[in-house]
C-alpha cells in the first residue's frame, strides 16, 4: 500500500519557502505520493443564504497544479494528486494543457484526482452552470485523454467542440491517471467506468465496506477487474490507536493508497506535522 500525506495548506500559511521545506521532509521520510486539495474561493460564514463549509474566505489555499508544479523542481520521487479538483468549473482544455506541464516537470509524477464538487456559489463565480456538472465531467475525462495521447484532436459533444488542435508538448504519461472522488452513488458509477481510481472521504468501517462492495459491483457491470482499480483510503492522524486497524480493513477491501491527515490538530507548523507523519510512517511500517 502506497502511503501519502495530505498538504495542510490552510495551516502552513504562504511562505514557498516553508512549503519546499515541508514537501521536502515528507519526501525524506519516504512517503510515496502528496496530496493537494483545491478550494479555489471562499465564502463570507455571515452572508446572505448562509455558508455551509467549515472554510471562509480567511483560510488561504493554494492552486494545486500550479503548486504542484512548484514542487517538482524541488523534488525528485514525490508523486503529486491533486485532491480534489473541481473540474466542471474549469476549462478542459486548459487543465489539460497545465496538467501536462506539471507531468512534464515532475518526470510523469502526477494523478489528477477530480470530482464534481458541492459549491455552487464557486461555479458561479467561474461563469459555469453548478446543474450539469455531473454531464460535463463526463465529456471532459474524454476531452482530457484525447489531448494527452493526440497530436490532433476533434471532438463534438454537448460542452466541447474542438477542431483539429493539440497541446505541445504531450505529458510523459499518456494518459494522465485520473481518480475521482466522491461519496454518491453517481459518482461510484462514473469512477467504475471513468477513472483509474476512487477518493473517498474518512469513512466509518461500515459505511466503508458497503461502499466498496458497491463500487465492485459498479466495476464488474462496466466491465472491469476490481483488483486494476485503484483505492485510496484516508486515516485520522488524531485517532493512532486505530491506524493498524484501519489500514488492515482498507487493506482487505482493496485499498491501495492510504493518506494521513494532520490538519486541525493544533499542531506546529512544520514540525509538528511532520512528527505525526514520521510516527505514522513508522507505525504502519514496522
Amino acid at each position: 500500500m502506497k502511503l501519502g500525506a495530505l498538504f495542510p495548506q490552510s495551516e502552513i500559511g504562504n511562505d514557498p519557502l516553508m512549503i519546499r521545506d515541508f514537501v521536502q521532509a515528507v519526501e525524506g521520510l519516504g512517503y510515496d505520493y502528496f496530496s493537494v486539495y483545491e478550494n479555489v474561493t471562499g465564502a463570507d460564514p455571515d452572508r446572505l443564504g448562509g455558508w455551509d463549509a467549515d472554510f471562509t474566505y480567511q483560510d488561504p489555499t493554494h492552486t494545486p497544479l500550479i503548486l504542484c508544479g512548484y514542487l517538482a523542481g524541488l523534488t525528485k520521487s514525490l508523486k503529486f494528486l491533486t485532491n480534489v479538483m473541481v473540474l466542471p468549473s474549469r476549462q478542459t482544455v486548459l487543465v489539460a494543457k497545465q496538467a501536462a506541464e506539471v507531468d512534464i516537470l515532475s518526470g510523469g509524477r502526477l494523478r489528477l484526482g477530480v470530482a464534481v464538487g458541492w459549491n455552487p456559489l464557486e461555479y458561479q463565480a467561474m461563469g459555469v452552470d453548478f446543474y450539469d456538472r455531473g454531464k460535463r465531467i463526463e465529456e471532459q475525462i474524454a476531452v482530457l485523454r484525447q489531448l494527452w495521447t493526440q497530436p490532433l484532436v476533434r471532438f463534438s459533444g454537448q460542452f466541447h467542440h474542438i477542431d483539429d488542435i493539440g497541446i505541445n508538448p504531450l505529458p510523459v504519461q499518456r494518459p494522465i491517471p485520473i481518480w475521482m472522488g466522491g461519496v454518491a452513488e453517481p459518482v461510484l458509477r462514473r469512477a467504475a467506468r471513468l477513472g483509474e481510481g476512487w477518493l473517498p472521504p474518512v469513512l466509518p468501517a461500515e459505511l466503508a465496506v458497503e461502499m466498496v462492495t458497491r463500487l465492485r459491483r459498479h466495476l464488474e457491470e462496466a466491465g472491469r477487474k476490481p483488483e486494476k482499480f485503484g483505492i485510496r483510503c484516508r486515516l485520522d492522524a488524531g485517532i493512532p490507536s486505530e491506524w493498524m486497524t484501519q489500514l488492515e480493513m482498507w487493506r482487505d477491501l482493496g485499498a491501495t493508497h492510504a493518506e494521513l491527515i494532520t490538519t486541525e490538530m493544533g499542531l506546529k507548523m512544520p514540525n509538528g506535522h511532520i512528527e505525526a507523519l514520521q510516527r505514522f510512517k513508522n507505525a504502519v511500517t514496522a
